[in-house]
């Protein structure tokens, strides 16, 4: 039913790693195929390219659905609707990028307002930098980048705009980044007449709960325990959860108590539940979380 397209290169791994948490695991022959299946009667076919291209395509019907940046969808103008932000990056789930605007550690400026008229700057994001620096009011020359942007300071260029997550790559060039001019998650788009059809509509919900719910699992376990009466209150003073522990009576006047936790927290955790009084604590992987 749908046509789907993912990205390649920086977000493939990550992107391929969410779909098979979302039970959607996308079969290639080899990773350097383009094209995939994916064993769902609501994924007709799915192929695996660049994400500048993706919000174009989508927007011309050559796919019904697909994942790039919010960066992309505002560079290239696309007209596409954003269906959900997915919070994931190269690095992993939790975050997303920022086209930043970097120059080296040696320049005086320390804002995009204080870079000099006239100053060149490289970058593959030539319409977000140009219409930036027109709302500052600041002439500058922008020039298309074909990869390797922070290789070209300072010998070519003044300044670049880039893709960054920590920065630390900018750094290791002595580079320090002196404005963001985009937060970008990656996103999930439709073609608007495909997602204006009832059918492909409500398909492409469900992809969108799976894909949530898979993000929503990361790094959380659901931890269980019985708890005696006397100690109830002690375990619940211990217990996170995401809203509330959800309490159940047993037949020996006791309580079973369950709780999704951080995995990060869970080496203390289980220590300090123990010391408050609960028996038989087990950790449970999540694969899944919709509220």
């Amino acid at each position: 039913m749908l046509r789907l397209v993912i990205p390649k290169g920086s977000l493939e791994e990550q992107t391929l790693r969410l779909f098979e948490a979302a039970d959607l695991h996308v079969h290639r022959s080899s990773t350097r195929d383009y094209h995939g299946t994916i064993d769902d009667d609501r994924i007709e076919r799915v192929s695996v390219l660049r994400p500048q291209e993706i919000p174009v395509y989508v927007q011309d019907g050559l796919f019904d659905l697909g994942i790039t940046g919010q960066d992309w969808v505002a560079e290239t103008g696309a007209d596409v609707e954003v269906l959900t932000s997915l919070r994931y990056a190269k690095g992993g789930t939790g975050h997303g990028t920022r086209i930043v605007l970097a120059v080296p550690k040696e320049h005086p400026a320390n804002s995009a307002a204080e870079m000099p008229p006239s100053s060149r700057i490289s970058t593959e994001f030539l319409k977000l930098t140009e219409s930036y620096f027109e709302r500052l009011r600041i002439p500058v020359r922008v020039v298309w980048s074909y990869g390797a942007t922070e290789a070209k300071v300072p010998e070519i260029v003044d300044a670049i705009v880039d893709v960054a997550e920590t920065g630390s790559t900018l750094r290791a060039h002595g580079m320090k980044i002196i404005e963001t001019l985009l937060e970008s998650d990656p996103v999930l788009v439709a073609n608007k007449e495909s997602a204006a059809d009832a059918a492909k509509r409500a398909a492409m919900d469900d992809i969108v709960t799976l894909l949530l719910g898979a993000l929503q699992a990361e790094n959380k376990v659901l931890i269980k325990l019985n708890v005696g009466e006397g100690h109830l209150e002690k375990v619940l003073g211990v217990m996170p959860s995401m809203r509330a522990p959800t309490v159940s009576p047993l037949s020996d006047g006791g309580h079973a108590v369950e709780a999704v936790v951080e995995k990060g927290r869970v080496n203390r955790l289980i220590p300090e539940l123990k010391a408050a009084g609960a028996t038989d604590i087990l950790e449970l992987p999540i694969s899944k979380i919709v509220p």
